[in-house]
């Protein structure tokens, strides 16, 4: 099994910055990718961001300009730097991973989610 624990949520005023991070540990093969997803209540969880093994990297419309995706694939640990945060970007933040936990299975993981509350 792989888990990721998140860190860095909480309250913010608009304009401000947070970062989040991700730490995945556990059986690890080989990581495919890592993301971002945030959920609202009574809203499906949608994507923030995602980067690849190769340092791809892939944007929401709603994070392009203000968010930055980051990886530290030797602690395979990611990052989502958030900067002129605006009230709509209130959401559970859960962290997410593609990943191989041996050479033939792969499957996708969730953390347990970061509130991010950006309010006056």
């Amino acid at each position: 099994q792989v888990q990721l624990v998140e860190s860095g949520g909480g309250l913010v005023q608009p304009g401000g910055s947070l970062r989040l991070s991700c730490a995945a540990s556990g059986s690890i093969f080989r990581i495919i990718a890592m993301g971002w997803f945030r959920q609202t209540p009574g809203k499906e969880r949608e994507l923030v961001a995602t980067i690849n093994a190769g340092g791809g990297r892939n944007y929401a419309d709603s994070a392009k300009g203000r968010f930055t995706i980051s990886r530290d694939n030797a602690m395979n640990t990611v990052y989502l730097q958030m900067n002129s945060l605006k009230p709509e970007d209130t959401a559970v933040y859960y962290c997410s991973t593609r990943a191989y936990s041996d050479p033939k299975l792969w499957d996708d993981y969730w953390g347990q989610g970061t509130q991010v509350t950006v309010s006056s």
